[in-house]
């Protein structure tokens, strides 16, 4: 037990001393004035890695039959009520309140992984989308993939397009995509390298279904930048970001069919990137309406903690201790006419 003790300090005084003074201060002073009393508990459990949790999401194409009772041996219990408005069947989720990681599975060439470790707030984009079968599909931004994996556990699309537009990120996604998803499946899918905000004109009123899990200032890899050059350089970027997200996301309204309804989400609790570009987003485009989200914050709150005073379209987890899931911020829209 001491030497567990000792590890887990030597642990937390390496990881303590990786905290990007720079971020963090940047941070500081943007999210206390936009999270208010929030942001003290969010920063000491953003600042913690060891308390991070993640959540086992298992493959329904490549079930193991002794998984399930492994992970409730070791704590894990079904993540999401059958309470939700959107719930497919064979969308199964695990989640416990002990930090910790299940071991990851190696990548091997033809052969199928049995579960995906994520981040659990990262699954509402998807459950916000409600994919249902024989839809056309596009998640516009799907590096490195575990949400175009989660899509896949809720329903299977007529089309499914996956754009990466980073080369480097693209191979991951092709890569995460032969991990989980057998070949009848991936003949449905159609993996592009295009810039995301031409897709709306190369492709337009063409989707059912939009995800655009946007590039963003992912507040936990960010906190922790090794280099303190890159993340000047990333904080300068920074204010850049809204501009593409604007972009990507009426790429997206132009993508979908009338009717239609898009998610767009990111990892960061900057307002310049959620809540501004949505705003934005409703005042310069007629044709696109928000979409109430309060009922499915309802049905996940036991798992999640959100800032309260957003408005009914849009969610943001923020991380505490037992529940450290988070940032996400998620927003929907639905698509009422061609113009």
């Amino acid at each position: 037990f001491l030497l567990a003790l000792k590890l887990e300090k030597k642990a937390k005084g390496r990881l303590q001393k990786e905290i990007c003074q720079v971020v963090l201060d940047h941070f500081e002073k943007q999210y206390t004035a936009e999270l208010g009393d929030a942001w003290s508990s969010v920063r000491d459990v953003l600042t913690s890695p060891w308390c991070w949790q993640h959540a086992v999401l298992l493959n329904r194409f490549s079930q193991s039959p002794g998984l399930e009772s492994s992970l409730a041996e070791q704590g894990y219990h079904p993540a999401f009520p059958a309470g939700l408005p959107y719930l497919p069947a064979a969308f199964r989720c695990y989640t416990r309140t002990a930090p910790g990681r299940f071991p990851a599975q190696k990548h091997q060439p033809g052969r199928l992984k049995e579960y995906y470790l994520l981040n659990a707030a990262s699954l509402l984009p998807v459950l916000a989308l409600e994919v249902k079968d024989g839809e056309d599909v596009l998640d516009l931004c799907a590096a490195p993939g575990g949400k175009s994996v989660a899509i896949l556990q809720c329903a299977c699309p007529g089309r499914f397009h996956c754009n990466e537009y980073d080369d480097l990120r693209s191979r991951w996604l092709e890569q995460t995509i032969e991990s989980f998803i057998p070949d009848p499946f991936i003949s449905l899918i159609t993996v592009s390298k295009l810039d995301g905000r031409q897709i709306g004109d190369l492709q337009p009123d063409f989707y059912d279904k939009v995800l655009v899990d946007a590039p963003c200032s992912n507040d936990r890899s960010w906190l922790f930048s090794a280099d303190p050059q890159q993340a000047v350089l990333r904080l300068m970027q920074r204010k850049e970001l809204s501009s593409l997200q604007f972009q990507l996301l009426r790429s997206a309204v132009q993508a979908l069919r009338p009717g239609g309804s898009l998610v767009y989400s990111t990892c960061t609790f900057s307002r310049a990137e959620n809540s501004d570009v949505i705003n934005l987003i409703l005042s310069s485009c007629r044709n696109v309406m928000p979409v109430d989200l309060s009922g499915m914050a309802r049905g996940v709150s036991q798992e999640f903690t959100f800032l309260s005073g957003m408005q009914q379209h849009e969610l943001l987890v923020l991380p505490e201790k037992g529940r450290a899931w988070g940032p996400m911020y998620v927003a929907k829209l639905k698509k009422v006419s061609s113009s």
